[in-house]
């Protein structure tokens, strides 16, 4: 990471924007060509291991890259915010964000996956209800998980030196 003054370097500080955010942007390859698809998700860390689970349709453009090439990588991003300013290149954005990469596997037992859409559930609502769903809602339904093998946090925060001031008028350019 090149700017490492940004990098959130805490397990518990990453997993924090893992657990607020809600859109995981999956980045996968097929033929030297990039493709990104954006998936609500839900997660386990355990054992220092972290994972993603997702859910889909059972065919599609993803579903046929992941079968051909395992390899992902993902990206999360919350706390966005425009940082403005008067000159047009000190203007910034205020984020949090996670990016990593790991290898893809499809669930394929009810068991696996009914585990898995509650993790999913349960982040998206953090509601703690446990759901039971049919053979053929679990039949007709692809849910595949991302052992991540590495994951790394970066953020850029508003900097104010006057707090009697708008931030956006006192933002201190840290590039």
């Amino acid at each position: 990471m090149r700017r490492k003054d940004r990098e959130i370097k805490d397990t518990s500080d990453k997993l924090d924007v893992i657990a607020k955010c809600k859109v995981c942007r999956l980045g996968l390859s097929e033929n030297n060509y990039p493709y990104i698809v954006p998936l609500n998700y839900g997660y386990s860390f355990e054992n220092g291991q972290l994972t993603l689970f997702f859910h889909s349709a059972r065919e599609g453009k993803k579903i046929g890259i992941m079968l051909r090439n395992d390899n992902a990588c993902f990206e999360i991003d919350c706390d966005t915010q425009l940082i403005e300013n008067e000159k047009p290149c000190k203007l910034g954005y205020q984020f949090r964000s996670i990016i990593g990469f790991g290898k893809i596997f499809f669930l394929e037992t009810n068991a696996e996956k009914t585990a898995a859409l509650n993790c999913i559930i349960k982040h998206q609502t953090e509601k703690e209800a446990v759901y039971y769903f049919t053979e053929d809602e679990l039949n007709t339904t692809s849910v595949f998980k991302m052992t991540v093998g590495e994951f790394t946090g970066k953020e850029k925060k508003q900097v104010s030196r006057d707090f009697g001031r708008d931030l956006a008028e006192t933002y201190i350019d840290t590039n």
